[in-house]
This record gives structure tokens, sequence and C-alpha cells, in this order.
């Protein structure tokens, strides 16, 4: 089958129960505990989701991620890149479903790594106040070279998603630390050491923590763009903000903006077009299962609209080398950020199948 891009979905492993969210939540927390108890903020407001065809699932079910991946493939999808937890001095967290489809090699469907180095505290991670839950550290090259250790059975497996011969690994907060030069030189040199042509880091960027350039210079090979907020940041007006404020304030309503409008900001062509730029589709978002009223949303996202977004992303492709035809769909199950490709009770596979439709078109 022919396709016009290389889709990438990043893929979310929380949901099955571990100590800490048990602790720090409640006995069998998962993803799905947010997303079942969400509820409807303002008129028109789509919570809660519902998913269909997979439903409620638990990702140490191993039928659960072939069903997944069978899905993805058939829609065009070529492989998942999970969200991958290593907080520092050997702590990683959510770790089983990837652990497991390494170990197992089931389902045989591409894969890569995303590094999502980032302390766990306020909204974004569902609390109401300034605590943290786990912090991010960076102690040192005796810790990357045990990180390196630890995945290097996947970085090796078959499966793997590579670019130029090397396997794909994406850094979520690439400006996070000086540290991360470190790493990134400790990882090539490793990797060479153990057989392997190199690594391929992608740096994973929005618009609050960098630009394509202050990334490149941290030693990356290439750039994640993700630009959810643009418009919020970058393109309304002074009155258009004070209204939001006053809704928010005073009438307890979330910041909520159309996906008509949004996504018209979701794509740059000027910077996504360049070789390195890989861009972000974005299917929808809603952080309110989360953060309440403190999450923002964006509605009325249907089938047709994502469709004209995906249109605008694979136009920066299209002159691209096959190779870095790149797009990363944000993402595959993101489901207490209404943010997923899987089908719900609304809209069933409809997003899906503008993908399938969109990268066979001639």
């Amino acid at each position: 089958m022919k396709k016009n891009a290389r889709v990438i979905a990043l893929y979310l492993p929380q949901y099955h129960p571990i100590p800490e969210n048990d602790q720090w939540w409640g006995k069998g927390f998962t993803e799905w505990t947010n997303v079942g108890k969400a509820k409807t903020l303002f008129k028109g407001h789509y919570q809660p989701r519902v998913p269909a065809d997979l439903g409620y699932y638990d990702l140490r079910v191993a039928e659960t991620r072939k069903a997944q991946a069978d899905m993805a493939r058939e829609y065009g999808i070529e492989g998942f890149c999970y969200w991958h937890y290593w907080f520092g001095n050997g702590k990683r967290l959510i770790e089983r479903p990837f652990n497991e489809v390494v170990k197992s090699g089931e389902p045989d469907f591409p894969f890569c790594l995303a590094w999502a180095n980032d302390t766990w505290k306020g909204f974004a991670h569902g609390l109401n106040n300034r605590n943290v839950l786990i912090e991010q550290l960076y102690p040192g090259v005796e810790d990357y070279t045990a990180h390196f250790y630890e995945v290097l059975d996947a970085l090796k497996d078959e499966r793997y998603i590579t670019v130029e011969d090397k396997p794909l690994f994406m850094i979520y907060k690439p400006l996070d630390s000086e540290e991360i030069k470190v790493f990134i030189k400790t990882w090539r040199r490793l990797a060479i050491e153990n057989g392997l042509k190199g690594i391929y880091f992608v740096g994973h960027i929005n618009n609050s923590n960098g630009d394509v350039n202050s990334v490149m210079n941290v030693g990356v090979d290439a750039v994640n763009t993700v630009r959810i907020n643009n418009y919020l940041i970058n393109h309304r007006t002074f009155f258009q903000k004070v209204l939001k404020r006053i809704n928010k304030v005073f009438r307890g309503v979330p910041n909520a903006f159309s996906y008509k409008t949004m996504s018209k900001y979701f794509i740059e062509s000027e910077i996504d077009s360049l070789e390195l730029v890989y861009p972000s589709i974005i299917p929808g978002w809603d952080h309110t299962p989360r953060s309440g009223k403190e999450g923002l949303v964006i509605t009325d996202s249907t089938p047709e609209y994502f469709k004209t977004h995906l249109k605008d992303a694979l136009k920066t492709v299209e002159n691209k080398s096959n190779e870095h035809k790149i797009i990363f769909i944000k993402s595959w199950n993101e489901w207490a950020e209404g943010n997923y490709m899987e089908p719900d009770l609304k809209f069933g596979k409809q997003y899906l199948e503008v993908l399938k439709q969109e990268l066979e078109r001639e």
C-alpha cells in the first residue's frame, strides 16, 4: 500500500494499575479512572468520552495490545511511539506493557520510544496544587548508561522504528536540563559500542518549550512540533483573552475554543516543511478529565475538520525524502486528554477512516 507519509502514533501505556498510582490516587487507579468520572462543564461539552471497539481495556492483556496494533496497521499507521518513563537513579514507571511487547515478540508491529522526561506535578498531572508526585532527575553518565542498557533489547529489536538505519528515540523536553547534551553523547557512544549505527534523536517541542533552532542545538537529529496552544498564545486579541479570563474566574468555565479555529494554527508550513522537522496531527484535546475547569478544551472536533488539518500536515512532507516524511499523531490513546484516534461511541472509526483515505490519496 502506497502511503504519503510515515505516520507514527504516540501511545500512552497508563492503562494498568501500578503501586505508585495506587498510593497517589487510590487502589486500582488507571487512566480510565479520570475518563469515566469526567463531567460536562458547559453546554455542548463532549464528556464523558466512552471507548467503542476496544472498550475499557487493560494493557496487561496481550489480546488488547494485538487488537490495537491490528487496528492501527489497517488504517495506515506505521507504528506506535510508546511514552517511556525513566526518572533517574534507575526509577522507571508504567513499563510493563512495553516490556511485554518486547519480550513476547507480539504484536508484530513497529514501535519506538519517547522519553517523557518530565516531573509529575501541578494540574497537568491532575493536582490542584504545586506538590510533586515524582521528580525527573539527571544524575549523570552512570545513570544514563543504566538507562541505555535497560532498553537495549528494544533498540535492537527488528520491529524498532529506524531513521537512517538508527533507532528513533524522542525526548519530550530536550531543553529541560543541560544534562540532556551529556545524555545524547553518552547514548550515541553506547549505541556504536553495542553494534548499532547510532541513535536517531528527535526533540519534541510545543509552543511553550522552545523553538526548532534551540532544540537542534542540543544535539538532536530532528524536531517534532506540537502546536495545540498556538492560537491561544500567538493569535488571540487582548479582548478575547480578557473575556475568556472573566468566564473562567466568575463563571467557572474552562478555556474552550473550537477545533475549526484552533486547528488552523496546528501547522506552520514554513517550519514544518523543513526536512528535519516532523509535524504533529491532533485529533482533539480536552484536559478537563484530569484538571477540571483548569483544563483547556478544544470543542466540536469532527472528522471533516480533522481531514482539513491532516491535509495541511501532509502538504508539509510531500517534498521531503521518503525517510523523513514523518508525521506524529498526538495521540493514539490519550483518552483523559480527549486526544485519541481509537474509536469512541460518538464517531466510531471515522477519524481512522479519514487518515487511511488521505494517506492513500494519489
